[in-house]
């Protein structure tokens, strides 16, 4: 019966072109958005609500579901080229891919990008369609002290990223940290940290602090120099579609890395509150925790591409299945999706899945269809794409610049927060020149609130013997398993050398 179903919805998707000419159209504009620093899918969801009065729910539901697939797949491009991420969940991809854009590997990058991209959306939306009766019993389980303690294990990979740094690691770790407490506290309801500043009260906005961290400096850097963001000069025959096909080649390579990625970003999703930011460094970091050469991590491997964007667009599959089945909004961008398809008429929860089977494996085909779109698209660009690292950096920098700046406000609704993008860049600026890792930062900033949140609500709940819940147990066993196979590792390398 299910299979019949899926069938004649994959069959429907496919050749009714109202259901097929709004996904076409979706994909560029989820593409779109997710390129341009700032407005991601949230933002293109809201943008979108007006429209979706008196539309056909189904055509409404597949252009919705498709636009927000693909928005990760386009935030990869600014992370890679520029060092720019597009979105917050996109930080991660800037620490490698960038790097290979400036040793003239930006081609190969984006090929590893946009094939990771297509792949792990596709498991997520497998994943979407066969997990719910194995899955869904243990997600229904997972409580706040089992969400502390796996931000609490995202944490831990500050060390990994650190490599031979570790002091310097944590530090920054450490300050990513605390200023992911400056807001209102969650507990007392007052102002932390803020100096009584109005645009503090929300906290250190991440998409003002992570490119102040990664992309200042970076621009800096090329203003100084007066080069290319490629510091290698490499032939034309070499830009392009041939660099391209061995990034994506470089997926199917690591085709197991890529496997346990993307359903890291399928789990994550299906938590509701941790978000793509968690997925992606989650998934970051056990790629370089699991590597015969971490210390190639931070300096332009493509494992560091692959894992971030694999786990990106599957955590979108994950997060789709408590939205869709329940009415629980699987991350924060899946609220607006809620509300998008309240206009349309959907009510999304267990009666959808009943009264509207077909619907469902229409939106799960969506999902699938969709993000090997919206690669292809974005792979016919390219070649040409590629070609902006080699432009002399006095012709980009003012563009970047404004784009931060910009998307710095959008995306926190606050001019304030320009004083934060540029104190961060400062210190930014000063980590680079110091040769300090930068990706600590970023880890503490985003899991610290994560963290700080489900702690309270674990201690409210269970008190200290929170930590002896089964799920817990679990997870401070795999937390204890990552440190001991983190010091041993040099140890084995020592010994097989």
């Amino acid at each position: 019966m299910a299979d019949s179903s899926a069938l004649s919805s994959l069959l429907h998707l496919i050749t009714a072109p109202s259901l097929l000419g709004p996904m076409v159209v979706a994909v560029p504009f989820g593409l779109l958005f997710g390129a341009v620093p700032g407005i991601g899918g949230r933002f293109g969801l809201v943008l979108a609500i007006p429209f979706m009065f008196g539309m056909d729910p189904t055509a409404g539901a597949v252009f919705l579901v498709s636009m927000h697939s693909v928005v990760h797949t386009g935030g990869s491009l600014p992370s890679i080229l520029l060092g720019i991420p597009g979105g917050g969940p996109d930080a991660a991809t800037v620490v490698d891919g960038y790097p290979m854009a400036q040793k003239g590997e930006a081609g190969r990058a984006i090929g590893a990008s946009l094939m990771s991209s297509a792949v792990g959306g596709v498991i997520g939306a497998v994943a979407l369609a066969v997990a719910l009766p194995i899955v869904w019993p243990l997600v229904l389980s997972f409580g706040p002290s089992e969400t502390f303690l796996l931000a609490v294990l995202g944490i831990t990979f500050m060390a990994v990223v650190s490599g031979l740094d570790l002091l310097k690691g944590l530090i920054l770790g450490c300050l990513g940290l605390m200023l992911s407490f400056v807001g209102v506290d969650p507990q007392q309801s007052v102002p932390r940290y803020t100096f009584n500043q109005l645009f503090l009260f929300d906290g250190i906005g991440v998409m003002a602090a992570i490119p102040a961290i990664f992309a200042i400096p970076e621009m800096v850097e090329l203003a100084v120099s007066r080069s290319s963001v490629a510091r290698k000069v490499i032939g034309e025959s070499t830009i392009g579609f041939r660099q391209m096909a061995v990034g994506a080649g470089d997926v199917f390579t690591h085709w197991w890395l890529t496997v346990r990625a993307s359903l890291i970003g399928v789990f994550i999703g299906l938590v509701p509150g941790l978000g793509g930011e968690v997925a992606a460094w989650v998934s970051y970091g056990h790629a370089v925790q699991t590597s015969p050469t971490p210390e190639r991590f931070g300096k332009g491997a493509v494992e560091g591409v692959i894992a971030p964007d694999s786990a990106n667009n599957s955590k979108e599959g994950g997060a789709l299945l408590p939205t869709l089945f329940f009415g629980i909004p699987g991350s924060a961008s899946m609220v607006f999706l809620l509300g998008a398809l309240a206009a349309l008429g959907l009510q999304p929860g267990p009666q959808l899945v009943i009264t509207h089977l077909d619907l469902v494996w229409t939106l799960v085909w969506a999902l699938v269809l969709a993000n090997i779109l919206g690669s292809v698209m974005l792979a016919a660009l390219g070649r040409w794409m590629s070609l902006l690292v080699h432009v002399n950096g006095g012709r980009i920098v003012p563009f970047v610049l404004v784009s931060i700046v910009t998307g710095a406000v959008i995306a926190t609704g606050s001019i304030g927060n320009l004083g934060v993008l540029f104190v961060l860049g400062a210190l930014g600026t000063l980590l680079k020149r110091c040769r300090w890792p930068r990706a600590p930062f970023a880890i503490g900033l985003v899991l610290g609130s994560v963290t700080e949140r489900a702690y309270h609500q674990a201690w409210a709940l269970w008190g200290g013997t929170f930590l002896l819940r089964p799920g817990a147990i679990v997870l401070l066993l795999l937390i204890a398993a990552s440190l001991v196979f983190y010091v041993l590792k040099p140890v084995q390398a020592d010994t097989a050398d």
